[in-house]
């Protein structure tokens, strides 16, 4: 844990707001997405760090596995917060605050060069909203238990600003007069509609202790390829590479035939810091070439020159058609695609592209009088 007031930096040409911070700098009021000249005026002690996307990324991920390790189906909302049920790991771990105990105990682990030990603020509640409405007024070595929204009612209602789509909403509020999370939830609700629409429907479901169910994340294997470059990579040189790395990720066996649905590209910079980018393509894909148009446009997005990329799959798709094999459909399937490789045959290289070895007199001595070439014909029964 940081001992000083500190926080992440903004990322270059995005906007002004900072990242995560220390508990030091929330002693000074400092929090997250609070933009970087507010939080300097209230801390100008605070130590900005630079943004290091790769790094937390592989961090967060060591993370997620660990509290998967003792049985937990996580729902990673963003790098630093995550949620999973409880319910299910009571008869294993004895009670909710033993379920507490083991998630902090395999976070703080050191287990086979996985990462370092690592501190978390752990909070319980009914609902996705409240347990980290707890986790926010937990410390360290003292979780937080919240049993119902009443708990809540007197804190303010900054608090919606833990939850994206109603971060918007806390500073309006305010400037209204409505300063807790109980004088919220005792609003009408056709008012909140009306003034607020879909948010405001949201922030006041959560006030009262309404949440949509947690939507853990299916746990699966990783799947990824780095490359050194020999000397500070930048256009064509990075394009070469990209490719590469597409070929490599392909040809992998653990893909098993799969198509890709997102990757993720990385790089280390040459001026230090790192770059990170994650693309969903429109469809599926395992195709090199398309792969390759649709993520070449991001390498323009570099800040600086790079000494190494990283292609990695972070989402797999169906498997590709064209792997299945021939004879994995029906009888009438087979026979439509023969047709249409036929019919394509001869569109490319006239009619003869296509024949078949008829037998007219195996019994002759002449090889020619044996059999003819006749045009291949798919029939259907």
């Amino acid at each position: 844990m940081l001992g000083e007031p500190a926080a992440l930096a903004p990322e270059p040409g995005k906007a002004q707001l900072i990242g995560e911070v220390s508990l030091a700098a929330e002693a000074f009021g400092v929090r997250r997405g609070m933009r970087l000249g507010e939080a300097l005026a209230r801390c100008p002690r605070l130590a900005l760090l630079p943004p290091d996307p790769v790094g937390v990324a592989d961090a967060w991920e060591v993370a997620l596995e660990r509290v998967e390790g003792i049985g937990a189906a996580v729902e990673p909302i963003r790098p630093g917060l995550a949620c999973f049920d409880a319910a299910g790991l009571l008869r294993l771990h004895g009670r909710l605050e033993g379920v507490l105990d083991a998630a902090r105990a395999a976070l703080r682990a050191k287990t086979g060069g996985a990462g370092p030990a690592l501190v978390a603020r752990l909070g319980a509640g009914p609902t996705r909203f409240l347990a980290v409405a707890a986790a926010s007024r937990a410390r360290p070595r003292r979780p937080e238990i919240v049993a119902g929204a009443e708990e809540l009612a007197r804190e303010p209602v900054a608090l919606l600003e833990l939850r994206d789509e109603t971060a918007a909403l806390a500073a309006p509020l305010e400037r209204l007069g409505i300063a807790t999370l109980g004088e919220l939830a005792a609003l009408p609700r056709a008012a909140v509609a009306d003034r607020f629409g879909p948010g405001g429907l949201l922030a006041h479901d959560l006030a009262r202790g309404f949440d949509a169910p947690l939507r853990p994340r299916l746990p699966g294997e990783r799947l990824e390829e780095t490359l050194e470059l020999p000397e500070s990579g930048s256009g064509e040189q990075l394009e070469r590479a990209l490719g590469m790395l597409i070929d490599r990720l392909l040809a992998r066996r653990e893909r098993r035939g799969r198509t890709l649905r997102s990757v993720v590209i990385s790089a280390r910079l040459v001026e230090g810091g790192t770059w990170r980018v994650r693309v969903v393509f429109r469809e599926a894909l395992a195709d090199a070439g398309r792969m390759r148009l649709a993520l070449s446009g991001h390498l323009l997005k570099l800040p600086a020159p790079a000494e190494a990329l990283r292609l990695a799959a972070e989402r797999f798709g169906p498997p590709h058609a064209t792997s299945r094999a021939l004879f994995d459909d029906n009888l009438a399937q087979r026979r439509g695609r023969l047709r249409e490789a036929v019919r394509q045959a001869r569109a490319a290289a006239g009619p003869d592209a296509a024949l078949r070895v008829l037998e007219v007199d195996p019994g002759s001595r002449v090889p020619e009088r044996r059999a003819v070439l006749a045009p291949f014909e798919v029939e259907l029964s």
